[in-house]
């Protein structure tokens, strides 16, 4: 009888066993594959173009990506994670994400795109740090290809006005990206941009793309509203009309390479600088900034005046005060130049 109860109760231990291995088993592969396994509150895992595989485990581990490093290792050698090769790019982390999940996504590449959006830029050197700071080649490669001759050329500008390329907008690109293809990628936007309606008013302007870029760099230096951009822009189209010097202030604060200065005076004026539009004649060589979308269009889209003077109203609102005639404008210009000097503002 007892013997009975023995054999039994013998199928009964082994399937103990038997389920006791099988929850242990599958609570490891839950722990290992499944469940969530993300430490840090970093937002993003980097891994650099042509980084080592032990580099980047190394990295994972002692920057506490992982709750689990051993479990992380063991996951990735199961899914033969060093064979597959981890891709290079920048990696959104979450919370909820599995090891799975995580490995699955460097083996792939399935990185997240930076969503690179810019504007108000004043110089090659400020959007170079930009562009370093936003992807994984650094300021300096991207001024090289901004200041490169013949990569301006090959896009059908000069060293010059290459800056005007840059349309300001936001832009989804992998962080891993090549800087050239980043500047083909801008090129395209010019492309599309610079569509059937707006090339024809650039055309009816007797202007090139490129130098209605130039202008609107100076509309924008000097508005500081976008709905008076329109009007600005009239009374620079009627100065080129007339033969006469654009004399821009900004272009002046440009050539001087002082963005300090507040108040421009006789002395800025004498720079020899083809940005200086008080001594040459036409549109400088260049922008003086990024213009903006609504400074390009504000030219294309120019109010139709007879203004020829302009000068910024004495209740530092930002807009201006227009004049058809010298002595308009003389009035006007005292009145500024007196509240300059009641704010004690010199220069």
């Amino acid at each position: 009888m007892a013997e009975n109860r023995k054999k039994s109760s013998l199928p009964l231990f082994i399937g103990i066993i038997v389920l006791i291995i099988g929850l242990t088993a599958a609570g490891f592969a839950y722990f290992t594959f499944m469940a969530p396994s993300i430490a840090t509150d970093e937002p993003y895992f980097y891994v650099k173009s042509n980084e080592p595989y032990e580099e980047v485990m190394k990295r994972i581990e002692s920057e506490g990506v992982v709750s689990n490093p051993a479990l992380f290792q063991y996951a990735a050698k199961f899914m033969d994670l060093k064979s597959a090769g981890i891709k290079a790019g920048k990696y959104k982390l979450s919370k909820d994400l599995s090891n799975r999940r995580f490995i699955g996504n460097l083996r792939g590449g399935y990185q997240e795109a930076v969503k690179f959006r810019f504007q108000n830029i004043r110089l090659k050197e400020n959007f170079a740090g930009l562009l370093g700071r936003e992807f994984e080649a650094d300021s300096t490669a991207f001024l090289q290809l901004l200041n490169d001759e013949q990569l301006a050329t090959k896009y059908g500008f000069t060293k010059d006005n290459f800056f005007s390329m840059f349309i300001p907008n936001t832009y989804e690109i992998y962080w891993n990206t090549d800087p050239k293809e980043i500047i083909d990628r801008f090129a395209k936007e010019y492309t599309k941009f610079w569509n059937d309606d707006r090339k024809a008013k650039a055309a009816a302007l007797n202007l090139t793309t490129q130098e209605v870029s130039v202008l609107a760099s100076i509309v924008k230096g000097e508005a500081l509203h976008v709905d008076e951009m329109p009007k600005i822009a009239g009374l620079y189209l009627n100065r080129l009309k007339k033969g006469m010097l654009l004399q821009a202030d900004p272009t002046v604060i440009f050539a001087n390479n002082d963005f300090t200065i507040r108040r421009v005076l006789n002395r800025h004026l004498t720079i020899d600088n083809p940005y200086n539009t008080y001594r040459y004649k036409g549109l400088p060589p260049g922008p003086i900034m990024m213009p903006s979308i609504a400074s390009i269009d504000g030219v294309l889209n120019y109010d139709h005046h007879n203004y020829i003077y302009m000068c910024a109203k004495d209740d530092f609102s930002g807009y201006h005060l227009f004049a058809e005639t010298v002595a308009e404008h003389l009035v006007n210009a005292r009145k500024f130049q007196k509240a300059l000097d009641e704010r004690n503002i010199k220069k």
